[in-house]
């Protein structure tokens, strides 16, 4: 029996995962295939429902529905659980449904692959303090980095991941600027990222080393201008592409048990970003 999967969201127009996910079933021969699903939030618990009786193997979470969609599943991924927040869902084969959330880990592999080497040992300055700062946050300790400082510009917010993790620092958006030269690894997450809106830089990088590795977790537009900023400081450019491609590929493997080609998936949607 032919295998589905989907991508639920509100909105859902843009989404590239239906793309990625057919080009890798189709690379790998495998019967199956993925379709968008534009649901709203007055929809989401029918929906889930429905998905369950209709069959679907698995299925992706994006906004507005990661943390909404909790309470309709049966389980939860450790990191999904202290996350508080769900992008992949996946039918056991009790038919139970499970929740994870391939984000940060997602980020924490691309990160890895961009730079070719561990860096574990190096101190770590992560931009924001919203979901997707909380994930990346829990993914990287998971992944053995020991040295992690959340800046934010509400501080107490940034103390509250801190206070969960049970390592690290919070500071102010001032104190990073500051500091800026004491980081190997900063991640932007702000919506500094956006190419969209009032947009402004969470803080300068003229201290910024150019040995660092800056990341964006926004993948469109490859460059974004927090990038852009980092890259004429002579920095290592780690764009939001990869995030997006792993986080795919590690739900493909919860789904499926294999993992699919990430590189050509990279380079493929580069050339359609306008990417080199």
């Amino acid at each position: 029996m032919k295998k589905w999967f989907a991508v639920m969201g509100d909105p859902i127009e843009h989404s590239k995962s239906p793309a990625m996910h057919n080009a890798w079933f189709e690379d790998m021969s495998i019967d199956a295939t993925y379709i968008p699903l534009h649901v709203t939030p007055d929809q989401l618990e029918s929906a889930v429902a429905g998905l369950k009786i209709l069959g679907a193997s698995g299925w992706n979470v994006t906004i507005p529905h990661k943390t909404a969609i909790i309470p309709y599943l049966d389980e939860l991924d450790e990191l999904a659980q202290k996350m508080g927040a769900v992008n992949t869902v996946v039918r056991t084969t009790e038919g139970k449904l499970k929740g994870y959330n391939t984000d940060g880990i997602g980020f924490v592999r691309s990160l890895e692959e961009a730079v070719g080497v561990s860096h574990k040992d190096k101190p770590v300055l992560l931009v924001g303090a919203g979901g997707a700062a909380r994930g990346i946050a829990f993914a990287m300790q998971q992944q053995g980095y020991g040295h992690v400082t959340i800046a934010n510009r509400t501080v107490t917010n940034a103390q509250m991941i801190i206070d969960e993790m049970g390592m690290g620092r919070a500071i102010s958006l001032q104190q990073a600027e500051e500091t800026l030269a004491d980081f190997s690894i900063i991640v932007q997450m702000t919506s500094a990222g956006l190419s969209t809106g009032n947009f402004s830089m969470p803080f300068l990088l003229d201290r910024l080393m150019k040995e660092a590795i800056v990341a964006d977790i926004v993948y469109n537009p490859l460059m974004t201008p927090f990038l852009q900023a980092a890259e004429e400081k002579g920095a290592t450019i780690v764009t939001g592409l990869g995030m997006f491609v792993h986080q795919g590929a590690i739900a493909f493997e919860h789904w499926l048990g294999n993992y699919p080609n990430t590189n050509s998936m990279i380079a493929q949607l580069k050339a359609q970003l306008g990417g080199n």
